[in-house]
């Protein structure tokens, strides 16, 4: 990516493009990543119920938290494949930096599913009453 301040770099690809590689990737996550795909389809079915009933306060809460959960995931797998092409044997320095990592991924995912529960539960009062 060219820096636009020091001049330096190759030149950045266009503004589609880039939706287009992230695209991909996201779509790659969820393919290949259960934990993605689980999340990302109850998630789904969560927001779906939202719109449907018209509960915009609720849409957005699900809608906030499943995209920094889903983000923290992907840069977790990310951290943990780099780590592991960069230096394939075990090494407890790596070991830290994975972990680290995965209990980013693990508070956004309580944080979740935290969320998650509360408005199943709103979901399930909202079919018996």
């Amino acid at each position: 990516m060219q820096n636009k301040f020091l001049g330096t770099g190759q030149r950045g690809f266009h503004p589609l493009r880039k939706m287009r590689v992230a695209l991909s990737g996201a779509r790659y996550a969820v393919l290949h990543d259960f934990a993605v795909a689980y999340k990302a389809v109850l998630s789904t079915l969560i927001l779906l119920w939202c719109f449907w009933y018209r509960q915009w306060l609720d849409f957005n809460m699900v809608l906030l938290a499943t995209g920094l959960m889903l983000v923290a995931e992907m840069f977790n797998t990310t951290i943990e494949a780099l780590c592991d092409f960069l230096e394939p044997k075990k090494n407890e320095k790596i070991g830290i930096i994975k972990d680290i990592a995965a209990a980013a991924a693990g508070i956004s995912i309580l944080i979740w599913w935290i969320i998650f529960l509360l408005e199943a539960v709103h979901v399930w009062q909202g079919i018996q009453g």
